[in-house]
């Protein structure tokens, strides 16, 4: 066995609350106040973007409001998610060292599959498809995201036990280029849910116990039941009321094209877009950049840092400068490259001012 995995499962709660328990027990397994950790997580409505994301390109924020759904931004990379009642998350926060892994690819693939043994428990024939997906018959049932912090791994997963298309559909933006990519007419054709599988909707519970099983089978752990500490739920409420709670931390990127002398560039094979101020002689150094998208950088403060890094920069150093960092900083990409970075950025170097 790899090591024993502590399960706790902490209710229904809203999609904020549930992102700051993500980070408390992140916090708390990199000070070792606490073991590996398995979690179950229930969502009351919401719409979830990733850490790196622009909640207005991403949400219809007049259809949230009328229908009552919140809005949350979470602490890992990827693209927007509705979660309500009938979705199941779960969450695994351990060393990296427990699985075995070296690289964030290897470990979303290891988690992935072990994920799609368990869901195929149920009478389904689960499979991971890269970079993060998990489907049935080429339709998603469950995404996935994760990053490091230090040798602590976060990584979360969901899986639709059922579907409402109508409401997921008006709350997310999905990009039209990603539904022409995929030859789809909607937001739903590429999602299916246990319940249209199995054509009956199976218990959480039964739904947690398969996951626990190709968790353990694949991953070569153990398990064992437990329940979240006052410590625990202690460091999530200032987390909450500090930063993930807020309005100011969930509309951190939105719409920044709309402020004037913005340069606005993409990189559309990774639905990356780049937004770049410049200034200097003839405007040839970036003063301000800021990087959006569907994209997993590990840590999540690595972009950050990018960002300022590149404060400064003279236009024609920007690819030295990007590979550079990313050489140097030791932070983790997935599915995207320093390439794709600076590619991006150089579009915007070459479009006109908003």
């Amino acid at each position: 066995m790899a090591g024993t995995f502590r399960v706790v499962d902490t209710g229904l709660l809203t999609g904020r609350e549930n992102i700051a328990l993500d980070h408390a027990l992140l916090e708390a397994r990199v000070a070792g106040e606490i073991g590996d950790t398995i979690r179950f997580i229930a969502f009351k409505p919401c719409a979830l973007v990733g850490r790196h994301q622009d909640l207005a390109q991403e949400l219809n924020l007049d259809a949230c409001k009328d229908r009552g759904v919140q809005t949350v931004r979470r602490i890992t990379g990827g693209g927007a998610l509705y979660m309500d009642e009938s979705q199941l998350g779960w969450a695994l926060v351990c060393d990296r060292r427990s699985l075995g892994k070296a690289t964030l690819s290897e470990i979303t693939e290891a988690i992935c599959t072990a994920a799609a043994a368990g869901l195929s428990k149920l009478g389904v024939d689960a499979r991971f498809r890269p970079r993060n997906d998990i489907e049935i018959d080429g339709r998603k049932v469950s995404g996935t995201g994760g990053f490091f912090d230090g040798n602590v791994l976060m990584f979360q997963g969901t899986v639709i036990l059922d579907l409402d298309p109508a409401r997921m559909a008006a709350v997310l933006n999905v990009p039209q280029a990603k539904l022409e990519k995929r030859q789809l007419e909607g937001v739903a054709a590429r999602v299916t849910s246990l319940r249209a599988e199995l054509g009956k909707m199976p218990s959480p519970d039964a739904v947690k116990a398969a996951l626990l099983e190709g968790f353990r089978e694949v991953l070569g752990i153990d398990t064992v039941p437990d329940a979240l500490s006052a410590a625990e739920q202690a460091r999530a409420d200032e987390a909450y009321n500090e930063e993930i709670g807020t309005e100011e931390f969930v509309a951190e990127i939105c719409d920044p094209a709309r402020e004037a002398g913005v340069l606005v560039g993409q990189n559309k094979a990774r639905n990356l877009t780049a937004y770049l101020r410049v200034e200097g002689p003839q405007d040839r150094r970036v003063r301000e950049v800021l990087f959006v998208g569907d994209v997993f950088v590990t840590p999540p403060r690595a972009l950050l840092d990018l960002e300022g890094h590149l404060r400064g920069v003279q236009l024609a150093e920007i690819e030295e400068k990007t590979e550079q960092f990313f050489a140097d900083s030791g932070a983790a990409l997935l599915g995207v490259t320093s390439a794709d970075f600076s590619a991006a950025l150089l579009n915007a170097a070459a479009q006109p001012a908003l």
